[in-house]
């Protein structure tokens, strides 16, 4: 044994320094370090709740949520509900026999009187206000109307506490909770508040009881907890659940369960009533004991209620919670569960769990002893058997015991319900472990030289790091998706090239392609190939681009920008100036490694890829310098563009639009808004075969625009078509026959 120690003495001294940092780590109180491990910890707690859902156990006690949701909203009316609707619901469920009504709904604001509004106009006018009024105000009270109602059934309102606002509102009720009395609160950890919000008075009085309704979400924004009691200036108020159980179980008060922690410190371990313990945390909070995702409990319309549209006997002997489902009310809280999940089941939830303890997740107060013990174990066999095992071998144990370490930890959350935390022996794990590993670094270092030799001289940049973080990606199948595609060619190349020697042609390419080609990779783009003065590129791959319609489209009014310079320049040193044709389409397009053994390529193939090569071509005929289709401008609602013209592209038998995207120097010329209103209405007159009229308005567009090449095209189609019939209604559809 003393000579393997010696014999690995830096691997072992080298293990035990990172188990240490772990350890340290782990009982850090640095707020930061607490912070991280907490999210981490809360993702592995969500992955393991989610796991073991569908092993909960279900209780007897029937649980029904009443839900204000879109069909109720749609037949009642938008919220706030007069009191009296409220009111028909709360007698409509005490008649159905349930056993406690609680409200996820706050009444801190009294509904206003009819009779009230009609006496303050008849004051304001002088004028007596009539007897009768004053007989039926009593009677229009909806408020009263509630108060008298929700004391048919066990009714608990709900209170909501806060810090942000500086004035209180209303009035809290008496404190149920004893237990707290001579506590020393700076030293006690509580969910403490320093204002509230609680019903109005006439309500407030008549309720059976009174929970607060507030989250207590994690740092990560997750609810996982609940508080089950919160402490405002010295007095401990229950939650909605913890009131509701109360009351289920005819329980007077309930006591705050404290613990002495020395130095007369103490701690609260747990709520108590009749016999009843429930341990909690030192903030009094409870881990939910979520039942599944979303309506795991009954839900029943609140219109459905209020028109007494339910089966017979469901609601007897239930508990139930009135609260929205409905996106509009806002009332949806982040869960592991669930990301949008109704707040007012989250109250099911720690309810159940509350009157069955043993479904209760708890994480008790041994916790962290318990976890000290696992990590030391955990650093004993990972400093003192990784070292002697090969890579291969060291990879298996690593992976072996991490998942072992993760099916204890579920062990003890399945069987017994206890939650431990496990971010830091995996940790632990992990680095000792991956220390251990330094062959299989230097192994994947040449893998992934061996990668990029092969890789390098054909493929883009961001394909060659796609391809070397996943090997195994590396083949000619390639995927189909959505994305766009660009071509651009410099008009009349082959006079140019005509007029120009070998050298000055290589000069004026190669200062036409190098601005170019920064300005695609600038926009995020991947360039596909140069076949002589045309370059293709294509945006959404290797790398996913969301705005790949508009990353393309600022690329191609950068190349327009760019080559309106080299005009200036090229004029200024002797060289032909050039003009551009550009043309972008969006579609679904094969991309990957495509080719044969003897020589592949990075490319994109499909009939989206086809058009836009014709929407290229196009731009000389109808004189502009871009083009793109109707699916690419779908993609980009924030740009401008001009409508041009439908046609039928050689190839293609369904026909597309196509339109020119406007530079900010269109946009900002004075008659751009003129020019527009009169070109759709002249090609309005075009569509429904007014000859004459379009022939006249687009003879205006042209004398009045002469460099619109696109009038004059319209003006010679115009002179042929009023020579035919159409059968029909004519949809405008121009065939070209010529790519």
């Amino acid at each position: 044994m003393f000579d393997y120690i010696k014999h690995h003495r830096y691997a072992i001294l080298s293990g035990v320094l990172l188990s240490c940092l772990v350890i340290f780590l782990q009982f850090s109180s640095h707020p930061d370090v607490k912070q991280l491990l907490s999210r981490f910890d809360g993702i592995f707690y969500d992955i393991r709740l989610r796991a073991t859902l569908e092993y909960r156990r279900t209780t007897d006690q029937p649980i029904i949520i009443i839900d204000i949701d879109e069909k109720s909203l749609a037949a009642e009316g938008r919220w706030p509900w007069s009191r009296k609707k409220i009111a028909d619901l709360v007698n409509n469920l005490a008649n159905a026999g349930v056993a406690v009504v609680a409200f996820d709904i706050l009444f801190s604001e009294p509904e206003r009187n009819p009779v009230d509004e009609i006496s303050a106009h008849f004051h304001a006018n002088n004028i007596a206000m009539p007897p009768y009024l004053a007989e039926i105000k009593g009677a229009l009270d909806a408020d009263l109307i509630l108060s008298k109602s929700i004391t048919a059934t066990d009714v608990v309102l709900a209170l909501l506490f806060q810090d942000d606002n500086k004035i209180s509102k209303g009035d809290l009720p008496a404190s149920v909770i004893t237990g707290s009395e001579n506590v020393d609160f700076s030293k006690l950890i509580r969910v403490s508040f320093t204002n509230y919000e609680s019903n109005i008075n006439i309500l407030q009085t008549q309720a059976a009881g009174s929970g607060f309704i507030n989250s207590t979400p994690d740092q990560d924004g997750f609810i996982r907890k609940a508080a089950l009691i919160a402490e405002h200036q010295g007095k401990f108020y229950p939650s909605l659940a913890l009131e509701a159980v109360r009351l289920l179980t005819f329980t007077d008060t309930i006591t705050l369960e404290l613990v002495d922690i020395g130095n007369n410190v103490k701690q609260i371990a747990g709520i108590k009533w009749g016999n009843e313990l429930i341990p909690t945390d030192a903030a009094g909070r409870v881990l939910i004991p979520f039942r599944g995702k979303r309506k795991s409990y009954p839900y029943i319309s609140a219109t459905d209620v209020l028109h007494n549209n339910i089966a017979a006997g469901i609601l007897e002997g239930a508990v139930v919670f009135v609260g929205t489902s409905a996106v509009g009310l806002a009332d949806l809280r982040a869960t592991p569960v669930e990301l949008s999940y109704p707040g007012v089941e989250v109250h099911a939830n720690v309810f159940e769990g509350l009157l069955y303890p043993q479904i209760l997740p708890r994480q008790p107060d041994w916790w962290e002893a318990a976890l000290a013990i696992i990590l030391v174990v955990l650093t004993i066999f990972c400093v003192l058997v990784f070292p002697a095992i090969g890579p291969m071998s060291l990879t298996i144990t690593v992976i072996l015991l991490m998942i072992l370490t993760t099916w204890f930890n579920f062990w003890l959350w399945q069987i017994h319900h206890i939650s431990l935390m496990i971010t830091t022996s995996l940790l632990l794990i992990f680095l000792v472990g991956i220390y251990n590993l330094g062959l299989g670094f230097f192994k994947e270092n040449s893998q992934r030289k061996m990668i990029k030799g092969i890789f390098d001289q054909y493929v883009p940049p961001a394909h060659i790091d796609k391809m070397l973080s996943d090997p195994n990606s590396v083949n000619l199948d390639g995927e189909r998706k959505e994305m766009t595609v660009l071509f651009a060619d410099i008009r009349s190349f082959t006079s140019i090239s005509e007029s120009l020697s070998a050298s000055e042609l290589k000069n004026l390419l190669n200062k036409y392609f190098n601005p170019i080609t920064k300005s695609i990779f600038d926009h995020k783009g991947t360039i596909d190939k140069y076949v002589g003065d045309m370059v293709m590129a294509f945006w959404g791959a290797p790398l996913n681009d969301a705005e790949h319609a508009q990353n393309a489209l600022n690329a191609a009014l950068a190349m327009q920008e760019i080559t309106a310079k080299l005009r200036d320049e090229f004029k200024q040193i002797g060289l032909p100036q050039i003009y551009v044709g550009i043309g972008l389409n969006t579609g679904e397009m094969s991309v990957g490694d495509m080719g044969s053994e003897y020589r592949r390529a990075y490319t994109v193939l499909g009939d989206a890829v086809n058009l836009g090569s014709r929407l290229e071509s196009l731009t000389k005929f109808y004189g502009v310098e871009c083009l793109v289709s109707a699916s690419t401008k779908t993609h980009c609602p924030k740009h401008h563009f001009r409508f041009i013209d439908c046609v039928k592209v050689k190839g293609k038998n369904e026909s597309i639009t196509i339109f020119e995207p406007l530079t900010e120097q269109q946009l900002s010329a004075p008659s751009f808004k003129d020019e527009i209103s009169a070109y759709k209405a002249a090609y309005q007159h075009y569509l429904s075969q007014n000859w004459q009229q379009a022939k006249k308005d687009f003879t205006a567009l042209l004398n009045n625009y002469d460099e619109r090449k696109i009038y004059q095209i319209y003006l010679l189609r115009i002179s042929t078509l009023e020579q035919q019939t159409f059968a029909g209604k004519w949809d405008g559809v121009y065939t070209h026959m010529e790519k």
